[in-house]
């Protein structure tokens, strides 16, 4: 068997999010020994599912939908009959106003009225034909918008909700990301679909249909958890990765720091889907001093989570509501109800809003009970409850949500891989670890494929030596 060779518990894997535990999970499967460590005192990361006083939600509410088959059965077969499928019904509140998502142009021209509807459009147009004459020079998210939208559009659509997102001037936001990732929290495709393709069916992150299990988001982390240890393999939370000895471009071991026991695990192979800024600090030896320089220019969004529980069966019918003006402090709420019956008690339900901030900042450092009063306000300014209805709360701020892309990053992460590159035996994944906007999918899939090339890794290891074993 293939943990023969490299020994027991030898895959040590630093981080136990999605991407993190489905390498463990494959890895499981092909017989390997596999140790997941994580800081937090759950798995799942930014897709868990927070359970208080019989209320469940997510970190913002998370789908699951690929077109990737074999993606789409792993994740089936996982869940079985935990899973269900989920209407998508969604709405964008702006100008007082509620706006179909994805945009429907009859929808959008009676909410903006035709006049700014011919606006945006001959806007759009002189930008194209300004285009033919001169290629334009896009750097930033405003660059790309502008040149690809007008600036009628940017200015109505989009730079109010990016700036709300990232916390940055949309001037500083990189073009290149922009470019590849439009459609992510920016409504940029919900735009583009409503007014000159009149057409979102074919756009991945505006499906009509997805999957969630009935439980939350979580249950998936909670069952690949669950599998890993099935297998006689080990997932442990509340220990945190204190620093990762290496020497010759190979690792040996890391010390973890479990509820203040300092411990040091060997191993053979290394998976780490810890943010790529930590881990590089983590290392020691420390990194070259142009490797520490270009981590320390990368920066993450954070996120805080307002839970409003409501005494009434429903609030709303819609999945998403996002929220694009500054004058809102949040800018996206979801009701976990319409996604389960199962996320709330009977006659009851639940509002998350999401705060976009920066660790530290005005946001950040408001009082549980200063971030519920704001919530409320706000819900009930809009019109979806009446404070009394409020009967509980639950405050939660995440670290780390989102990299965030400002302009100068790819060339920094190139830095960053071609060193790490030049490791024998550690391997980045996930969405932290490598930097990268990734959606629920993408970051199984690349614990998936890191643990593939382990196995292969391992497959070869073993033929060499039988070879070996066969000349003597």
């Amino acid at each position: 068997m293939l943990d023969q060779i490299l020994g027991k518990n030898t895959t040590i894997i630093l981080g136990g999010g999605l991407a993190g535990l489905s390498a463990g999970y494959v890895l499981t499967k092909a017989e390997l020994g596999v140790k997941v460590f994580e800081s937090d005192s759950t798995v799942g990361g930014l897709s868990k599912t927070i359970i208080h006083d019989g209320f469940r939600f997510d970190l913002g509410g998370h789908r699951f939908f690929t077109k990737d088959r074999e993606l789409n059965n792993f994740v089936k077969e996982l869940m079985r009959e935990e899973i269900i499928s989920v209407q998508r019904k969604s709405k964008i509140y702006m100008r007082n106003k509620y706006f179909d998502y994805p945009l429907k142009p009859f929808n959008a021209i009676l909410g903006l009225g035709v006049s700014t509807t011919m606006e945006i459009l001959a806007d759009y147009a002189a930008e194209k034909i300004k285009n033919l004459i001169r290629k334009p020079q896009n750097i930033s998210l405003e660059d790309w918008v502008v040149s690809n939208f007008g600036r009628k559009m940017f200015n109505i659509y989009f730079r109010e909700y990016s700036e709300k997102v990232w916390g940055i001037d949309c001037s500083r936001i990189s073009a290149e990301w922009v470019a590849r990732r439009i459609r992510g929290l920016s409504l940029a495709s919900a735009v583009k679909n409503a007014f000159f393709k009149l057409n979102a069916k074919d756009v991945a992150s505006h499906v009509d249909v997805f999957l969630y299990p009935q439980l939350g988001i979580g249950r998936i982390s909670d069952r690949l958890k669950e599998d890993i240890e099935a297998g006689n393999n080990s997932v442990l939370t509340d220990s945190r990765i204190e620093r990762i000895n290496h020497s010759d471009f190979k690792v040996e071991s890391v010390v973890i720091n479990s509820r203040e026991r300092f411990v040091t695990e060997n191993g053979m192979e290394f998976i780490s889907s810890i943010p790529i800024t930590k881990l590089l600090k983590m290392l020691h030896p420390a990194p070259p001093e142009n490797i520490l320089t270009a981590a320390s220019q990368l920066r993450f969004r954070d996120l805080v989570i307002a839970a409003v529980m409501i005494n009434r069966k429903r609030v709303t019918d819609q999945t998403w509501i996002y929220i694009p003006e500054q004058k809102v402090p949040f800018g996206r709420i979801h009701e976990p109800a319409n996604w389960s019956g199962k996320m709330a008690p009977e006659g009851k339900s639940i509002l998350v809003a999401e705060f976009f901030s920066f660790k530290g900042d005005r946001i950040w450092n408001k009082s549980d009970e200063e971030l519920t009063a704001v919530t409320v306000e706000n819900l009930e300014n809009m019109k979806f409850i009446k404070k009394h209805e409020v009967i509980d709360s639950a405050v939660l701020r995440v670290p780390n949500a989102y990299p965030l892309f400002e302009i100068g990053y790819r060339e920094r992460c190139d830095e960053i891989y071609e060193y790490l590159g030049g490791f024998k035996n550690l391997h980045i994944t996930g969405r932290s670890g490598m930097f990268r906007y990734y959606n629920m999918d993408h970051a199984i899939e690349s614990g998936i494929k890191t643990a593939k090339k382990i196995i292969k890794k391992c497959r070869i290891q073993d033929e060499e030596k039988k070879a070996e074993n066969h000349v003597s």
